[in-house]
């Protein structure tokens, strides 16, 4: 019996022993990062968290994005192979990963909604309630909520209605966004430049510009669409986006928040028409709905009517277009609003204007004793007929002077509310002002105005300084003094047109 045993455990012993040499080696066991901690390789890279990674485990959430975007790319690559192709099967994109990559790249600091949640809320459990609203999202149980109504002024002194969505649905909005950005992207005209990936206003100004310069332009048509925002037909956009997106799930997220309504003053009003601004998806949504009414329509019309050149560039709602011929930009303007009126939109009328402006135009207002050429503009700029110390055609660009003046008031008010704190402390805000406003506005022919935006606010300074006290002694050699050590100077921030036309195509 005892040898029978000491067989068995011999045996049993030889049997555990291959069974480890034949086993593959395993690495050891990683730990998991907790919230806020660092991973080994930032630590050894002396570099903070990567955005978005807080709390997670950084191979997790880098293995999750990549399979997102390469599923992403697959979409992009059939919608640009197949312009006629509609993609039944976009929902599954929507994935926790996709949910989680939206909250994080979200403003930090935006107002809250009617739910009264701010991002640094909705951070400290943030896993579970993204595992939650993805739950709901596939179960049918999410519901959009109406955004909150805020009035912001406008330069011109009326007032513009914006839209603040719930925390959850700029969550949501932004995650669709980006799988219907894979379709659209390849789908939307080369002239299209607002609120697109990888485009921005200084792209579509460098793009009017070199245009102006290139191409045989004698007319310009400065063009708005009067409440574009708020007009937008139901309707028609659940068309337009049918021809490329035949999953029901997001036709029906879409719908939600185009319904949701606003709410203003404590009462909810339902929409029947119109995108709220400031929502997620709303810069997309008016991509989609003038793509199909005004891009395409004038790519074929100046490809079957125009008797010249014709050259458009597009921000969102806002459009220059450029003509050869009077006879073509006349006919144009009346087809084009002839062409909103069918779908619910119409020009401006103060704000849309026909223009002769161009290479020749000078000269040819001059033979006729019709003065300088007028000014349009766009973006924030004036467009102004000019010349070169040589006597060469040159586009002028100059802040818009109510525009200015505008900012100058803000600014003069938060002066004096904070004249009563340090110097230094005021001069650090200011010099933040002056950075972000040349960053815009300090393109080339244009500092004449930047340096004029910044003596006005070196003066409206030293107002809000002697404002302290009756015996305040702020000298002017005391502002030169805080001017040097607070304040930038006015240098050109941005390159010429061509140049960076020419790099960034």
């Amino acid at each position: 019996m005892n040898k029978l045993q000491s067989d068995r455990r011999t045996s049993q012993e030889r049997s555990e022993r291959k069974r480890v040499a034949e086993a593959p080696e395993v690495a050891p066991t990683v730990p998991r990062a907790r919230h806020g901690e660092k991973t080994g390789a930032e630590l050894a890279e002396e570099r903070s968290p990567a955005k978005g990674n807080m709390g997670q485990q950084n191979a997790h959430r880098t293995q999750g994005r990549a399979r997102a975007l390469s599923a992403l790319d697959r979409v992009r690559k059939v919608a640009k192979e197949d312009k006629n192709a509609k993609f039944t099967a976009l929902f599954h994109h929507i994935t926790i990963d996709a949910l989680d990559e939206a909250f994080f790249s979200m403003k930090k600091k935006a107002a809250a909604g009617v739910d009264k949640m701010t991002w640094w809320e909705y951070e400290r459990d943030h896993e579970r309630k993204l595992k939650d609203l993805h739950a709901r999202l596939q179960r049918g149980a999410y519901r959009a909520k109406p955004s909150r109504r805020v009035l912001i002024p406008k330069p011109d002194g009326r007032q513009r209605p914006l839209g603040i969505a719930a925390l959850e649905d700029k969550i949501v909005q932004r995650a669709v966004a980006q799988v219907l950005n894979a379709v659209y992207e390849v789908d939307f005209m080369g002239f299209s430049y607002g609120f697109r990936p990888g485009r921005s206003q200084h792209n579509a100004l460098d793009a009017l510009c070199v245009s102006l310069y290139t191409e045989p332009v004698n007319w310009v048509l400065d063009a708005d669409i009067r409440g574009f925002f708020d007009a937008v037909d139901h309707e028609w956009l659940i068309t337009f986006i049918r021809h490329r997106i035949a999953d029901k799930r997001i036709l029906r997220l879409i719908q939600k928040w185009l319904r949701a309504g606003v709410v203003e003053n404590g009462r909810r009003r339902p929409t029947e028409v119109g995108t709220p601004q400031g929502a997620t998806i709303s810069p997309l949504l008016s991509n989609i709905y003038l793509h199909y009414v005004l891009d395409l329509w004038t790519h074929q019309w100046r490809n079957r009517h125009a008797k010249g050149a014709v050259t458009i560039v597009r921000y969102a709602d806002d459009f220059v277009v450029g003509f050869q011929y009077c006879s073509d930009a006349e006919m144009f303007q009346r087809d084009l609003a002839a062409r909103l009126r069918k779908f619910k939109l119409e020009l401006h009328p103060d704000k849309t204007r026909l223009i002769e402006f161009g290479r020749f135009a000078a000269q040819n207002r001059a033979e006729r004793g019709a003065g300088r050429p007028e000014i349009f503009t766009f973006l924030g700029f004036q467009h102004i007929c000019s010349e070169t110390k040589k006597g060469k055609y040159m586009v002028r660009r100059r802040t818009i002077p109510k525009r200015m003046q505008t900012t100058l008031k803000a600014i003069h008010k938060t002066l004096l509310r904070l004249r009563d704190l340090p110097a230094a402390h005021v001069g650090k805000w200011l010099g933040a002002v002056l950075r972000g406003y040349f960053a815009y506005f300090a393109v080339p022919t244009n500092m004449h105005s930047m340096g004029s935006f910044r003596d006005q606010v070196i003066r409206h300074w030293r107002h809000s300084l002697r404002r302290r006290s009756q015996k305040d002694g702020t000298t002017w050699a005391r502002m030169r003094h805080l001017c040097v050590r607070w304040l930038p100077y006015a240098t050109v921030q941005h390159p010429w047109p061509s140049e960076r036309l020419r790099v960034t195509t």
